[in-house]
């Protein structure tokens, strides 16, 4: 079904580059981040544009293997591969860039990446307790700092709580479109989310980004008719995706799954957690945004209780746990993640591992659909 206000929102988000260059030359400036780890909040706080900076092609994985390890994850090579193609408008036009240290191969990779772009690294610490909390504040502090001296502003507390309104009503309005696929049948694709998602990252203006998405709900809603509920509702959890490296979802689709959820960093999990308004706002960031459950954390506890609400929300039928090749860590935890799938949650577990590459669709195909056939 085709709906005005996601072709209005479409529209627009495919000026997202040059709504960009437009704001760059009146004077803003713009800060790079790989991962939902840094902050939107400072960045915005400093008056500037916070953009993502994932790599979602495989046409950049290329020219980024003449420097890393072909065996490196294809998010890392891709990303890279754009600030040596000098090919990524949003890499282009980033004054800073902010990067964590997730993963080994991430961090390795910023390295490299500082010489072609100022970077400031923020040291994650890989455990989720009051110790860290505290240490992650203080990263946050230095960033803080940073930004104030490089942009020449001063970053306010009422600043930064103007900021944290902002963000939780984006995350709000965001959520309130991925909720949309609570209902049976999902009045959306698991495409066409991951797509608003994505384009959304991108969009220098948060209150048109709110006001769009706003209007795309509730127009889906208006229009919702109960009709055949969906064959096999699938909740996809693991790594990244964007447009792009959306080779999996689209299958699963293309099989005649639903995909409902995506419990990753591109959707889902951008929306869990709202921050408080009321407290002290470095505070209140650290705590949010640590809380983040990704396979770098060990242990990492929450990715099991945060799945299990989800696939009830959700109606999730099945687990499908994407893997990007030479993910070390999200790879490790898809045993532990398996057991507990199909012994805690009782459904249906598969995990693909993959690359960003076209060579093995037919390969997955086949898999994808031997796994939707048992529900049938």
């Amino acid at each position: 079904m085709s709906y005005a206000g996601l072709d209005r929102f479409n529209e627009v988000t495919d000026r997202n580059v040059l709504a960009l260059q437009e704001a760059k030359a009146a004077g803003k400036k713009v800060v790079g981040q790989y991962c939902i780890y840094s902050p939107l909040e400072l960045v915005l706080a400093a008056d500037a544009i916070p953009v993502s900076l994932c790599g979602t092609k495989n046409d950049s994985i290329a020219p980024a293997e003449t420097m890393l390890p072909r065996s490196l994850c294809p998010l890392i090579k891709s990303s890279f591969g754009f600030a040596l193609q000098d090919s990524c408008p949003y890499l282009a036009a980033s004054d800073l860039v902010v990067a964590d240290t997730t993963c080994d191969g991430k961090k390795k990779m910023y390295e490299l990446l500082g010489r072609y772009k100022p970077v400031m690294l923020l040291q994650l610490p890989q455990i989720q307790d009051c110790d860290a909390r505290a240490y992650w504040r203080g990263q946050y502090v230095r960033l803080k700092e940073r930004l104030e001296k490089d942009f020449g502003v001063d970053i306010t507390p009422e600043k930064l709580k103007d900021a944290i309104r902002l963000c939780n009503r984006l995350r709000l309005a965001l959520k309130e479109v991925l909720d949309l696929a609570q209902l049976d049948p999902a009045p959306l694709t698991g495409m066409q989310c991951m797509s608003i998602c994505f384009r959304a990252s991108f969009m220098p203006d948060y209150e048109q980004a709110i006001a769009m998405l706003k209007d795309i709900a509730a127009e889906v809603r208006a229009a919702y008719v109960p009709a055949e509920k969906d064959a096999v509702r699938v909740l996809v959890t693991g790594v990244p995706t964007g447009m792009g490296s959306h080779k999996v979802v689209q299958l699963l689709e293309e099989c005649g799954a639903r995909v409902v959820c995506m419990d990753n960093c591109s959707c889902h999990k951008k929306v869990r957690l709202l921050i408080d308004e009321e407290t002290d706002p470095l505070t209140a960031l650290a705590e949010r945004y640590l809380d983040t459950p990704c396979s770098v954390m060990s242990p990492n506890p929450y990715r099991y209780s945060i799945l299990k609400q989800l696939v009830e929300e959700f109606g999730a039928h099945a687990v499908v746990d994407l893997t990007w090749q030479g993910c070390q860590t999200y790879d490790v935890e898809s045993f532990s993640l398996k057991k507990f799938v199909r012994e805690e949650l009782d459904i249906p577990f598969l995990q693909v591992v993959t690359d960003y590459s076209p060579a093995d669709t037919e390969q997955l195909k086949v898999r994808i659909e031997a796994f939707l056939e048992m529900f049938r």
